[in-house]
């Protein structure tokens, strides 16, 4: 709650609250959400008061401003009652889906049925999760640059078909290819050499499941995280396959795999086309695949950006700065 001096205000919203629990959730500790609000909307004089006594919260402000704090305050609530956290960060994902015209917190946000449930953070993040979640869509490309939580999504989204029953299977897959190094130097098979670049994997499915789930389905087989070329020769039914770092496939990989897919299976594709680390001269898979496949019936392409960062602040910034030098080095030549 502001401290700011009270003035005559345009607009005037209530949002009814249940009892304190749900009260101190929203209000926030010392009312550090409602200030946080208020801040997001500061440019239309927004206020935002909590009354106890009548167990609601009033919302205040000229222009916009106080419709899309209200609607934000709603669309917050609405998440935590999915089981989101009553964190900041909970309400900035409200906040920036409610200004984008967004509505928050609806079904389509959340994939249910984890450990907990995994919502939407941006606009571009639920219009993937959306289409993550439908099953008319057989193959689907996530694309952007890092942090978006293109790979995390399409995880998540697996995780929860595999507990759900509707996958026997959840299948993950990343081209040897590294960032600068060179697998041949590492000690051990080709699945030792290449498992540590599967970490970020590991992690997200023990976020989702938990480590024990983890390696009870491990152990069956329902979960499999294995280099792309392990791919080749088989049939995946009633599989959810995610192909990550598909930036790193080549055309003839990327047809390959794609090509993979069994009765009853999914496929998830991901990556960031501007990364690629193949060598000079070698076209990307993942490129090539997105514009031939683009229309196809059952194919759909989500294509996330820098808007759609949800790591450290600094992270979008770092990603428009090296855009800036790319495309002044590209103006030089």
């Amino acid at each position: 709650m502001s401290d700011k001096p009270k003035s005559p205000r345009g607009a005037r919203y209530t949002i009814p609250v249940l009892n304190q629990n749900q009260m101190r959730d929203l209000c926030g500790p010392a009312h550090a959400h409602l200030q946080l609000l208020e801040q997001a909307f500061a440019d239309d004089g927004v206020r935002v008061d909590s009354q106890a006594q009548s167990g609601e919260i009033v919302v205040t402000g000229q222009g916009d401003g106080a419709r899309l704090a209200a609607e934000a305050l709603k669309a917050f609530a609405a998440r935590i009652a999915n089981g989101a956290d009553a964190s900041a960060a909970e309400l900035e994902a409200a906040i920036r889906l409610t200004a984008n015209n967004t509505p928050a917190g609806a079904s389509a946000d959340v994939i249910m049925g984890l450990r907990k449930p995994v919502m939407a953070q941006t606009p571009g993040q639920k219009s993937y999760v959306e289409k993550l979640q439908r099953d008319d869509l057989g193959l689907i490309f996530g694309v952007g640059p890092a942090g978006t939580g293109k790979t995390y999504l399409a995880v998540a989204a697996g995780a929860a078909e595999l507990k759900a029953g509707k996958r026997e299977r959840l299948v993950v897959a990343r081209p040897a290819v590294e960032a600068g190094e060179k697998l041949g130097f590492l000690p051990g098979a080709l699945e030792e050499k290449v498992d540590p670049y599967m970490l970020p994997i590991w992690d997200a499915l023990n976020e989702c499941l938990g480590a024990q789930e983890v390696d009870r389905r491990k152990e069956r087989r329902e979960i499999e995280v294995a280099p792309l070329a392990f791919m080749r020769g088989r049939t995946l039914k009633n599989a959810f396959v995610i192909i990550d770092e598909a930036q790193n496939a080549t055309v003839p990989q990327m047809k390959m795999v794609l090509t993979r897919l069994g009765r009853g299976s999914r496929m998830v594709v991901t990556g960031d086309p501007s990364q690629t680390d193949l060598p000079g001269g070698v076209t990307s898979g993942l490129a090539h695949a997105m514009g031939i496949l683009k229309g196809v019936k059952g194919v759909a392409i989500e294509e996330l950006t820098r808007a759609d960062v949800v790591r450290h602040e600094l992270v979008g910034r770092i990603i428009d700065a090296y855009d800036r030098d790319a495309t002044k080095g590209a103006a030089s030549r």
